[in-house]
């Protein structure tokens, strides 16, 4: 059975070229071109992934964003026209797995969709075929619950969040670049911005670290990409 994938853009050209090139991969596709018509379409088509554009009629995208994945595990690429951090930061923090920047090659968005796709796959595997517990200083990660422990205490993270954490904790001590981290943890090679990482990263100190701006156990190699500290 096709992955089915839903489009929510309000350019109807954008959004024609979109459903053609993903049904043209394969994909079962369904469209919105609105806010509100986009929680009616996820809520009832129950999508594999969902692209999403930030500026929509109705409702935005980032409130789309906030709902569903408040609602529902669903994988989210959003899109938006605007290169400002801050509406990446906005967008990742209410649970985006991905950002894209108009205008973006359709080539790219395709590698992106199946990158995310593939992992949302290895995740559903059974349990006998994950890896067992892994802990690190006061954090503990169950991959067969994908659940995160800090303390003892429950820690909710979006799936992008777990996957980055995961890769962080099994490689620790080694200095990561921000293209090795994006081809592990999103699953693609991408030789343009690699945003995504650092915003992820952000995101993810507030959750593990004492103290976010001056960071412990998760550090920054300047120049290089990132670093768990392999104590």
């Amino acid at each position: 059975m096709a992955d089915k994938i839903l489009v929510v853009e309000d350019d109807l050209n954008l959004l024609a070229t979109l459903r053609y090139n993903l049904k043209k991969e394969g994909y079962d596709v369904v469209t919105a071109a609105d806010g509100a018509e986009a929680l009616e379409a996820a809520r009832r088509e129950k999508p594999a992934l969902l692209i999403l554009d930030v500026m929509l009629p109705k409702l935005s995208g980032l409130e789309v964003c906030r709902i569903l994945r408040s609602e529902m595990p669903v994988p989210i690429l959003m899109l938006t026209a605007k290169a400002d951090e801050t509406d990446k930061i906005i967008g990742l923090g209410i649970g985006a797995d991905d950002y894209m920047t108009k205008p973006f090659s359709v080539r790219e968005l395709l590698a992106r969709v199946a990158a995310m796709l593939r992992r949302v796959k290895m995740v559903q595997q059974p349990a006998d075929e994950k890896d067992s517990v892994l802990k690190y200083q006061d954090i503990e990660i169950d991959p067969a619950s994908h659940t995160v422990k800090i303390k003892g205490k429950a820690t909710d993270m979006n799936p992008k969040e777990f996957d980055l954490l995961t890769f962080f904790i099994k490689n620790k001590g080694l200095v990561l670049s921000r293209e090795q981290i994006l081809q592990k943890v999103w699953g693609y090679e991408y030789a343009g911005d690699t945003c995504t990482v650092d915003v992820h990263v952000r995101w993810l100190r507030e959750k593990i670290e004492a103290e976010p701006q001056s960071p412990k156990l998760l550090l920054t190699v300047h120049g290089i990409g990132y670093k768990m500290e392999g104590k």
